[in-house]
């Protein structure tokens, strides 16, 4: 793994699925002692965090009081080593050759912040074991 990995993860409002999934990579890879830089966009931005959004995270101990969400640009997308989509269309942005992994069945957080959150954090753990694996070892 090159010395940090640039992750970006992109949702429709860039303020929620996104959001979580970018702060729990960040988090989990910090624990671990991996230095991943983590981002999320959305590609119609709201203007705020939900606050259901910013209370939940601040209760789990990550603080996103005062951000606000930002829209994604193609040089996000240029930047980025890995780059997941929850669902979002961003075939006119995405560089040749950019892959974008697809997380399309994740429930809404509208539907259940833990239900959300809980398959986020396990994706999110599972792309940290590939970012961290070795090219050559297999995947499961």
């Amino acid at each position: 793994m090159p010395e940090s990995t640039r992750v970006l993860f992109v949702c429709l409002h860039g303020a929620a699925k996104s959001v979580i999934a970018a702060e729990y990579l960040r988090l989990l890879a910090a624990r671990r002692g991996i230095r991943i830089e983590t981002s999320a966009a959305g590609v119609e931005p709201d203007v705020e965090i939900p606050p259901t959004v910013v209370s939940s995270l601040l209760a789990e101990g990550v603080d996103v009081r005062g951000r606000q969400p930002i829209g994604v640009e193609r040089e996000m997308l240029e930047r980025a080593d890995r780059v997941v989509s929850f669902g979002c269309d961003l075939s006119a942005l995405t560089p040749g050759g950019t892959l974008v992994t697809e997380w399309t069945d994740v429930p809404a957080v509208s539907d259940g912040y833990v239900i959300a959150r809980d398959e986020i954090v396990r994706r999110v753990s599972s792309l940290l074991d590939d970012l961290v694996r070795p090219s050559d070892e297999p995947t499961s």
